[in-house]
């Protein structure tokens, strides 16, 4: 199947023909301002399906969205007409083809021809009005306000928000990218002479700066979102692709002594916490026991055995643990509890916890097992 794509340097297209590619469509056919007029004969002579990405947004006058957005699309279907070509057409549109601006009425023009000729020839024609569009490959301080705040805050720069209460309707990337693929293969969300992304968010500016500050902050609070909310997932995966590439990484606070380290690793505000224990050769460590807290502990390095005391019990339970079967021990409540490197070489635990760790409430009580 050979698909035309058009504006094939943008945010949208970039996306959409990555996962083309994923899924096996090897001729893509490349269009954008750089490619040579001759190749978009070429290409609308033999496509079998168009995406109509291409577009002005955000020109040095005015008069130039008239030309890019209306001009561009009647180019297309007088090349597409010339070939008596009757392939399907997929245009992005914007919802600001409802308003009474340059730009807004531009878009309005290019659904009008292309619906017009789809009236005339018989020709499949979908126009995707399309919100704010966000996620990942998206060019900041440009025309993107998701952009340039994951950008600019992951960068400490500053970003101006003049009304924080003002909603925004989003759409995330892969869904649009979905969506479209949906539609190639015959299943648009199609009503009437328009389609939508079905799924879509209304969020005011302020809740998304305040998270998207959240996300820069959670590195060094050791602590990741809620990642259960569909529209918090999406906006995190966002911010991490601004990240300053020198600063993928981050330092953790490592708790250190003679024994070995103890290092917090991953706060959540519902899961519990995630952490790193390494253990010196001979060592043990914990003996003590709690009322609510529980764990779960996974040796992935080393040897060991990790003991159980029931209260009020003289009867001990070994677990023997190794980097050779890895297996998880759950330590329940009411049993105090140790565990010791066997080895001759460090041992690292991965300990979870049902709660953040509050030393004001440790819930924690020394008792040799």
């Amino acid at each position: 199947m050979r698909i035309l794509i058009t504006g094939s340097k943008g945010f949208i297209a970039k996306n959409l023909i990555a996962e083309l590619a994923n899924q096996g469509y090897q001729d893509i056919l490349e269009y954008n301002r750089d490619t040579d007029d001759s190749l978009l004969d070429e290409y609308c002579k033999d496509a079998d399906f168009v995406f109509h990405l291409a577009g002005i947004n955000r020109p040095k006058d005015t008069s130039e969205f008239m030309d890019g957005n209306y001009g561009l699309t009647s180019k297309l279907i007088e090349v597409l007409k010339k070939h008596n070509n009757k392939c399907p057409v997929l245009v992005s549109s914007s919802t600001q083809a409802e308003l009474d601006n340059p730009y807004g009425i531009s878009k309005k023009a290019s659904e009008d021809i292309l619906l017009n000729y789809s009236k005339n020839t018989g020709t499949s024609v979908l126009v995707y009005r399309l919100p704010n569009v966000f996620g990942k490959w998206c060019k900041p301080n440009y025309n993107s306000a998701i952009a340039t705040f994951c950008h600019n805050i992951a960068r400490n720069l500053r970003i101006t928000v003049n009304d924080p209460s003002v909603v925004m309707k989003l759409v995330y990337i892969d869904d649009v990218v979905e969506e479209f693929i949906n539609a190639l293969n015959g299943f648009s969300n199609k009503s009437d002479n328009l389609c939508e992304i079905p799924v879509t968010h209304n969020v005011t500016l302020g809740e998304i700066v305040e998270l998207i500050y959240s996300f820069k902050n959670s590195r060094i609070e050791r602590s990741v979102p809620d990642m259960s909310n569909d529209l918090t997932k999406k906006l995190y995966s966002t911010y991490l692709s601004y990240l300053p590439e020198d600063q993928f990484s981050y330092d953790l606070k490592m708790n250190i002594d003679q024994r070995g380290s103890f290092t917090e690793f991953i706060k959540t505000p519902d899961r519990g916490q995630v952490s790193i224990n390494i253990s010196k050769p001979g060592i043990t460590k914990g003996n003590h026991w709690h009322h609510t807290k529980n764990e779960k502990f996974l040796v992935v390095s080393g040897q060991g055995v990790i003991r159980f005391r029931k209260l009020n019990s003289n009867d001990i339970i070994e677990y023997f643990v190794s980097e050779d079967r890895l297996e998880v021990v759950d330590i329940p409540i009411g049993f105090t509890h140790n565990i010791e490197n066997l080895g001759e070489k460090d041992m690292v635990t991965i300990m979870w916890a049902n709660e953040y760790f509050n030393p004001k409430k440790p819930d924690t009580y020394n008792l040799e097992v």
